[in-house]
């Protein structure tokens, strides 16, 4: 059964017989001439169809089937297929008849296949050209970080250069334990008054100052010791991180020199930011201490409560605006209040995505100092027979403290380092997405290509 025109398959040949046959010809022409006469006795009318044009005997033969137009698409080449784009033909499938390489007058050359092998030409896929990679001179790349390459970043500093870093964080843990533990052995070594107040149901106001003042005064001594360490390790890993991004080794000395001229401005930073956290927490509090005293407790205890929600809020808020501080003053060599006006512009837009890179940098610092409390609880129980986890006699014993801080001065080391490397990553990060600081990092490093680029456009006619 002969298809009808319409639906013949693209490609395919039609079965006519050769024209340059003689006898094809002859026995052609007289079965068209019997078809128009038609058969003797049979009185259905017949009609003559066109006899398509033949093409001449040094043209190949039209492959079109009829009714299609005389202008047809260009072919695709031979190596494509229906079902693939690799430029492979399938399994069971070839390339189909009649669609091989020659391509219609005026529709220009074939194309190459896309990702087929051979070179490329000029002026395809060119949008498809991988993107030039970041330049990474240190220890993180020159664009906007991601929370886990500012983690990455602060753990790559502490190793590739350990013996810096680990030189600053151990002297300064070291030197605020030792004074720590003199303090609480020496100022704390008489605990008769805290036994005579913890076995006295209603001590009167100077019991409780005979015995609070000791400890209290002990407690101020340690934090003011523990500012202090805090203000050197900061600041002089400050400066590691900086040099550490670009791919520069540092000194203690070099850190020092660069850090010292910064120490005391760092020092009011750190003391004047805990002290706005005081007040707002202060001020939220104040309505329901100013009830407290009319004598109306319920309502105290609910303007207490909210105040209290309050001031957290207040206080975080203020935490993370101006934790950028302490790298502004740093490194950019800015005073206290120039410092904090810094900050607060470089969180502005970003303060959800800090507070959740510092809490996590805060529950990493935690869950590593609790690590590395474990054994050293437990051999301190282990050594003391278990009294020193409920005498205070016991706890403040010299073995006791000695252990203890042994397991504070590991902790400290690991954590100091990795809390000032997320923070001056924030720093370097936030200024990166915000003024371009990746060209001028780029180009301090002395990456190849980053000579002449400017942060800023040119201006008009320049």
């Amino acid at each position: 059964m002969n298809d009808s025109p319409g639906w013949a398959a693209p490609g395919s040949s039609s079965p006519e017989p050769d024209p340059a046959d003689p006898a094809h010809a002859e026995n052609g022409s007289g079965a068209e001439a019997e078809k128009a006469q038609g058969t003797p006795g049979d009185d259905t009318e017949h009609t003559t169809s066109p006899i398509p044009p033949q093409s001449p005997p040094n043209e190949p033969a039209d492959q079109r089937p009829p009714n299609w137009a005389p202008e047809q698409p260009p072919a695709a080449p031979r190596s494509w297929t229906w079902g693939s784009q690799s430029g492979t033909p399938t399994a069971g499938q070839g390339p189909q008849p009649g669609y091989g390489p020659t391509r219609g007058r005026g529709w220009g050359p074939t194309p190459p296949p896309p990702g087929g092998p051979g070179p490329r030409q000029p002026g395809w896929h060119s949008g498809w050209a991988q993107q030039p990679q970041p330049p990474k001179p240190g220890v993180v790349p020159l664009r906007p970080l991601g929370v886990g390459e500012v983690l990455d970043g602060s753990v790559s500093t502490m190793r590739a250069h350990w013996r810096t870093v680990l030189g600053i964080s151990l002297a300064v843990a070291v030197i605020t334990e030792v004074v720590a533990a003199l303090v609480m052995g020496l100022w704390l070594n008489d605990t008769s008054e805290l036994d005579a107040l913890a076995n006295n149901d209603n001590p009167s106001l100077d019991e409780l100052n005979n015995a609070l003042s000791g400890m209290l005064s002990s407690l101020a001594v340690v934090a003011v010791v523990g500012m202090l360490g805090s203000v050197i390790a900061t600041a002089m890993l400050t400066v590691v991180v900086s040099r550490a991004v670009l791919g520069r080794s540092v000194t203690l000395g070099e850190a020092w020199r660069d850090s010292r001229p910064q120490l005391l401005r760092l020092l009011g930073l750190l003391i004047l930011i805990p002290l706005l956290v005081s007040v707002a927490m202060a001020i939220c509090l104040l309505p329901g201490l100013l009830v407290s005293f009319t004598g109306v407790g319920s309502l105290a205890i609910v303007l207490l409560f909210f105040g209290f929600l309050g001031g957290i809020v207040a206080a975080v808020w203020m935490w993370v605006r101006f934790c950028l501080a302490p790298p502004a003053l740093m490194l950019e060599k800015q005073g206290l209040i120039a410092a904090m006006r810094r900050s607060g512009k470089l969180v502005s837009g970003s303060w959800w995505r800090i507070l959740g890179i510092q809490l996590l940098a805060f529950v990493l610092v935690t869950a590593i100092s609790f690590v590395v409390s474990i054994p050293t609880t437990a051999l301190t129980a282990l050594v003391s027979g278990g009294t020193a986890l409920t005498d205070t006699a016991a706890a403040t014993g010299w073995t006791s403290l000695i252990i203890n801080g042994i397991g504070s001065v590991v902790a400290s080391t690991i954590s100091l380092p990795l809390n000032a490397g997320i923070t001056a990553l924030l720093y370097l990060d936030q200024r990166i997405r915000r003024e371009a600081l990746d060209l001028e990092l780029a180009r301090a490093a002395g990456v190849p290509g980053y000579e002449f680029r400017d942060t800023e456009p040119p201006a008009p006619g320049s």
